[in-house]
């Protein structure tokens, strides 16, 4: 999932933008005339009739569309005196990256004939923000990409609650129920997806008879645990036994008496704590040695360094995902190439995102008749992720889809 505020990983390197205005100027040639040297006059030759010169056609240019892009840049900090702490860096290169891959993907639909007129605005802070949501280039423009973090998605949006214009939030995974606009574009799956994702996928192709919920005690496993049991009695039409236990020094002798030694036991695993992961997960792997075992965890697992694929590997661990690029993928090592030739620099995370984003919404915006305003309508299949929106009542569109990543040859694959 994508980080928020103060959790971005640092990026490499300290980029800039750099608007260049051409001028162009015309020039006009002087006309020539040629006089005829005077000789004998000759008679008049009949005249033929002037055929009818039709006017020029005139090239009709496609109309605009026009996009505005809110990003963290704090070009405030470029003023005499001021400058940059660690975060601010952080975030104004990450804003860098992700525009740059939005740009990309803008003017590769270009390439195809549409016209697009990008406005890039600095999100710097509140006052800014606020000001931002009073301004007519951008109430009159036709798409909104921004703000990044979630505090500033509820300010703005609040701002443009009566309107019917879309207002994509690009990178944050935060529920949209914060934020209370109805044409709000959450791009990132929240969490409670991929509760029903990892559920889906259970209910569907493992088809068990129970599942063990492994509880530390903290409340905010409820976030994942509440839509995942909800889903499982939905969909299995609660013949699916979930077993919720709080776990309490890695003990799981409690749970040895329900296990079957022949059918895969499924175990949810929600908490991202690495003192009760460590433990947890080590009683698991000696569980496994007599029973056969199947983890799901919680989709930050796949960045926390301390999980060792080994480990992972022997418990059968799969994990949700909506942010998986496959670097053997065509389609990735074509844009990685276009991006380098571009930028002279490899794309992170986020410039695939701004890329895959970009394309999504420029392609919709070329067609000219309001599909950008149907997204429900339109999947997507990304280098990043896939797009696939529900529109929610006060929520606006929510993409739902994600990835199910198994540990195979000690690395995470999309399970086919």
């Amino acid at each position: 999932m994508t980080s928020v505020r103060n959790r971005l990983p640092l990026l490499s390197g300290n980029k800039w933008l750099f608007i260049v205005f051409a001028l162009l100027a015309g020039a006009c040639s002087p006309k020539v005339r040629t006089v005829p040297v005077a000789t004998k006059p000759a008679e008049k030759p009949a005249e033929k009739p002037k055929p009818t010169e039709k006017p020029p056609v005139k090239t009709v240019e496609a109309k605009a569309s026009v996009v505005s892009l809110i990003l963290p840049l704090s070009l405030d900090k470029l003023a005499p005196g001021q400058s940059y702490s660690r975060t601010d860096l952080t975030q104004a290169n990450m804003a860098v990256e992700y525009y740059q891959g939005f740009k990309l993907a803008l003017d590769s639909v270009a390439g195809q004939g549409a016209n697009f007129k990008l406005q890039v605005y600095d999100s710097k802070d509140d006052a800014a923000i606020h000001s931002l949501g009073l301004n007519p280039q951008l109430k009159n423009g036709d798409l909104i990409v921004g703000p990044i973090f979630p505090e500033d998605i509820r300010l703005f949006a609040g701002m443009f609650n009566y309107s019917r214009k879309p207002i994509v939030s690009p990178l944050s995974p935060a529920s949209p129920t914060l934020f209370n606009n109805q044409n709000l574009v959450t791009m990132t799956p929240p969490l409670e997806y991929h509760a029903k994702g990892a559920a889906t996928y259970i209910v569907d192709k493992l088809k068990p008879k129970k599942v063990f919920i492994l509880n530390s005690g903290f409340s905010d496993e409820k976030l994942y645990n509440s839509p995942f049991k909800r889903t499982i009695d939905s969909l299995g039409k609660r013949k699916i036994q979930v077993i919720p236990f709080t776990v309490t020094r890695g003990n799981l002798t409690p749970l040895v008496a329900k296990l079957s030694a022949k059918d895969q036991n499924i175990f949810l695993v929600p908490s991202t704590k690495q003192a009760f992961l460590m433990v947890t997960l080590k009683s698991l792997d000696t569980l496994a040695k007599k029973f056969p075992v199947t983890v799901f965890g919680h989709p930050s697992w796949e960045k926390y360094a301390f999980l060792k694929a080994g480990l992972l590997q022997r418990l059968n661990t799969h994990l949700t995902s909506s942010d998986k690029v496959d670097y053997k993928s065509p389609a990735v090592n074509t844009f990685i190439r276009q991006y380098r030739r571009i930028y002279r620099a490899d794309p992170t995370d986020y410039a695939i995102k701004g890329f895959d984003e970009g394309l999504y919404f420029g392609e919709l915006l070329a067609r000219d008749d309001d599909s950008y305003r149907r997204v429900e309508d339109h999947d997507f299949k990304g280098l990043h992720n896939n797009f696939h929106f529900e529109k929610k009542p006060g929520q606006g569109w929510i993409n739902t889809h994600v990835d199910i990543l198994r540990y195979e040859n000690f690395e995470l694959k999309e399970v086919e």
